[in-house]
């Protein structure tokens, strides 16, 4: 790595504290509607954990909460974790607002275990997560290491297909293969693009192979591999809703994968 890389975690939570504050007051995220009860969870997770009722679930990059607290609303005892203090906060004030009962941890995932020493029945962790981890059998390995035997990990992400294109999805830009870092600027944010942010990022991009084969070498049996050829969020360019909350890249139509999932068993 390069120096520059090895700051990732510094260069991708200072992007991530800028952005809390624009997601928590924007459309994309409509907290209003949270807090009166509304879950954001999308069909394609909620079909993936089934009842959930008493389960002890650990969230993986968690974000504000949302998520974790829709999990925590739906029966389950829930952990949810994440670099961005900023989040953090935000997600603990939710919990207050929302009078739900959640814990909480800011840490990078590879640092969890100097933070939490527990296993769970389910890890979970969705949209956009994997991409600013370099290292996937490290994540792997935090996956194993938190479940129970016999445990279940959830994994709902966008199709590294997506990934390959420029901003506009008209151009193979990017490699389909971890070819290494990849460092960038962002100005806003796909949750308000004309919010005024602009900052440095670095990301990955993993291959379908890699994020398989680090959780089968770390003792997780795949038990489903789902593609969607839609997204439920909104957060490309070019999208046309072609049903409610499913959207596509409009020229590319149902022509390419954006989202894909896997269940996977911790084996005994």
């Amino acid at each position: 790595m390069t120096k520059k890389e090895n700051n990732y975690l510094k260069i991708n939570k200072k992007l991530w504290n800028q952005k809390v504050d624009h997601h928590i007051k924007s459309d994309f995220y409509n907290v209003p509607s949270f807090l009166k009860g509304k879950n954001s969870l999308n069909s394609i997770e909620l079909e993936l954990l089934g009842d959930i009722t008493g389960k002890n679930i650990l969230h993986l990059q968690c974000h504000f909460g949302q998520d974790t607290i829709s999990l925590a609303r739906m029966g389950a005892k829930v952990t949810g974790i994440d670099l961005s203090n900023e989040a953090i906060d935000q997600a603990k004030l939710l919990t207050e607002k929302s009078n739900s009962e959640v814990d909480f941890i800011c840490c990078d995932i590879y640092d969890l275990p100097n933070h939490l020493d527990k296993q769970f029945d389910i890890i979970f962790t969705s949209y956009g997560t994997i991409g600013w981890l370099p290292d996937l059998n490290k994540w792997a390995k935090i996956i194993s290491k938190y479940l129970k035997p016999d445990g279940m990990f959830v994994f709902a992400e966008f199709h590294p297909v997506v990934w390959m294109f420029d901003e506009n999805l008209e151009k193979i830009k990017y490699n389909y293969f971890n070819s290494g870092a990849i460092i960038e600027t962002e100005t806003g944010t796909y949750a308000d693009k004309d919010a005024n942010i602009e900052a440095e990022f670095i990301t990955w991009n993993h291959s379908i192979s890699e994020v398989v084969n680090s959780l089968i070498s770390n003792g997780l049996e795949i038990n489903s591999l789902d593609e969607y050829d839609y997204s439920p969020y909104d957060c490309f360019n070019k999208t046309v809703e072609i049903s409610p909350n499913k959207f596509r890249i409009k020229h590319l139509k149902n022509k390419i994968p954006i989202v894909y999932s896997i269940v996977a068993t911790k084996r005994l």
